[in-house]
């Protein structure tokens, strides 16, 4: 039997869940701080995942961490590991 292929190094990702709306999705605010090339400024941006939740436990306002995995739907690739407080 052949086993699935793992990726090596998954990313892993911190952000708060803004959506729960949709069956076993949940929507994530991902916030980083990224350097400005030419005014060498750290600047915050944001960016929103949908993240698989099989067991819909994430409730608006829980800060998650979230992991990358293979392509479950068109946008869904990461998958809800942990809920923190």
């Amino acid at each position: 039997m052949t086993e699935a292929k793992k990726t090596p190094n998954p990313k892993k990702l911190q952000g708060t869940v803004v959506s729960t709306d949709m069956e076993k999705t949940a929507v994530v605010m991902i916030e980083r701080f990224e350097k400005h090339p030419k005014y060498l400024k750290y600047i915050k941006k944001k960016g929103k995942q949908l993240v698989h939740d099989p067991e819909e436990s994430a409730k608006v306002g829980d800060k998650v961490i979230i992991e990358e995995t293979r392509p479950i739907s068109k946008k869904k690739r990461f998958i809800l590991k942990k809920i923190r407080n």
